[in-house]
């Protein structure tokens, strides 16, 4: 059975590189018909927060991606004794080694390298002088072998191979007792059964390490797959001015689930079509690493943005109420509130929008310049504008249908264009330069306020 995990550390709010990382996790594993499982690597105490585990869940429960173990995740933190037992193990195998180089001795070391040209790594002072691990005094480090090729098979990358003599001896275990990612990761994942590690590119240096690790402790090596890293619009590293916001933010600011899944899933993977638009059923049915793209995937906010009005506009009335703050529904409750959401459905990129999309309803401000289309003339745009009113009174029914027949009826009968009338009744309406049509705007006002809100743009337009 494939089994795969999301390892995120508790040291911040998720952000996009994190979640759309679990979204494929995620994907292979259902597509698989696997186990997506989730690890909280918590070692890192000096960042650690805790109410950021609580946030990770809270996301992925949002997002639809739940993993199999939520109620008993692994927690790194409690393993600790786990982490250090192995790592004295390797020691006493002569597969690892105890350093007591000082900072001071290890920055030196390093600062020679780096004047004579070499590749500034540790110089294996200590890996034959059989130290006893003391904590706060020293650390434990792998011991790699020497000139050996270490070759893999990336299931987006293909072939990957290293030389050993370009591989430090990595610390695994802290002089604070503490593991490196390195020794805790290896260690768990051979515990949890893990078939397949999934994660950013970031991490393809590592991997050689954690090969040699899993060699050293006697575990089956896992499949690797290595993610590209997402890239801000300037081809440069993923800022928050970009886009790389804690993934909540994105709900508080008006997105759907929905259209953040389609999103992230394109930020490297293609379905080798021209669709756009999928279900995460469907993502499930149809995911692949082979169709992972190797190359760095660029944010587009404004891809984001196309993504979530599609998803608006095919939202109920009654789901985008549910949706919509109630103190905001509120200030608009002298209308139809149906008609007012569906007024605002198609115009919307973001829930947030909502209030913004129809403010025009409770305040307006009519330009006068405006009022008149740029191929009419003040006397057209005041004929237009009072034959409107005139008719628009007479109106038994007051629907969408039957003002935009009244429209084109004086438009007809007075020998005028529809910039001369549809054009001056909307601004009149609405005091924008771009929002719904009129006959749309009319319903929901109503006769009266709409009647008197072309009147008062007949005067604007007079004075």
């Amino acid at each position: 059975m494939i089994i795969t995990r999301f390892a995120p550390s508790p040291t911040g709010d998720p952000h996009i590189g994190n979640i759309r990382t679990a979204l494929f996790v995620y994907l292979f594993a259902k597509h698989n018909k696997g186990k997506f499982l989730l690890r909280i690597e918590d070692t890192d105490r000096k960042r650690y927060k805790e109410k950021t585990i609580e946030t990770i869940i809270d996301a992925l429960e949002w997002l639809g991606i739940m993993p199999d173990n939520t109620d008993n995740p692994i927690i790194q933190f409690q393993r600790l004794e786990i982490y250090k037992q192995k790592a004295l193990e390797l020691v006493e195998q002569n597969k690892a080694y105890v350093c007591t180089c000082t900072a001071e001795k290890l920055k030196a070391s390093r600062e020679g390298m780096i004047k004579r040209g070499q590749a500034p790594m540790y110089d294996k002072s200590c890996r034959n002088k059989g130290y006893k691990y003391v904590a706060g005094k020293s650390v434990i480090r792998m011991k790699i072998p020497e000139n050996e090729k270490i070759a893999f098979a990336d299931s987006i990358r293909g072939k990957v191979e290293f030389n050993s003599d370009t591989i430090d001896d990595q610390v695994i275990l802290k002089s604070d007792g503490y593991p490196t990612y390195h020794l805790a990761h290896v260690i768990d994942d051979h515990e949890m059964e893990v078939t397949d590690v999934i994660r950013s590119e970031e991490w393809l240096p590592s991997t050689p390490k954690h090969i040699i690790l899993n060699k050293m402790l006697g575990y089956q090596i896992p499949r690797y797959a290595h993610l590209p890293v997402i890239l801000s619009p300037s081809r440069g590293k993923l800022s928050k001015r970009d886009g790389a916001v804690g993934i909540l933010e994105y709900r508080k600011m008006g997105y759907l689930p929905e259209a953040l899944i389609n999103f992230m899933v394109f930020l490297g993977w293609n379905p080798k079509d021209k669709r756009e638009f999928f279900t995460l059923n469907q993502l499930i049915e149809e995911f692949n690493l082979k169709n992972v793209n190797k190359a760095g995937a660029i944010f587009d906010i404004e891809k984001l943005n196309y993504y979530n009005k599609h998803y608006l506009k095919n939202k109920s009335i009654d789901e985008l109420k549910k949706l919509i703050d109630e103190n905001i529904l509120n200030k608009f409750i002298q209308f139809n509130l149906d008609k007012v959401i569906c007024l605002a459905r198609d115009r919307m990129e973001k829930i947030s929008d909502f209030e913004k999309t129809v403010s025009f309803l409770i305040n307006i401000n009519v330009n006068k310049d405006m009022l008149i289309f740029r191929k009419s003339n003040k006397q057209s745009t005041l004929k237009g504008l009072s034959a409107s009113s005139k008719s628009l009174e007479d109106i038994k029914t007051f629907s969408a249908d039957n003002i935009k027949s009244v429209l084109e009826k004086v438009v007809s009968e007075q020998k005028l264009s529809n910039g001369d009338v549809f054009w001056p009744v909307r601004v009149a309406l609405s005091g924008l330069e771009k929002s719904p049509p009129p006959e749309q705007i009319a319903e929901v006002l109503g006769k009266k306020e709409s009647v008197a809100r072309i009147k008062k743009a007949i005067n604007i337009l007079e004075s």
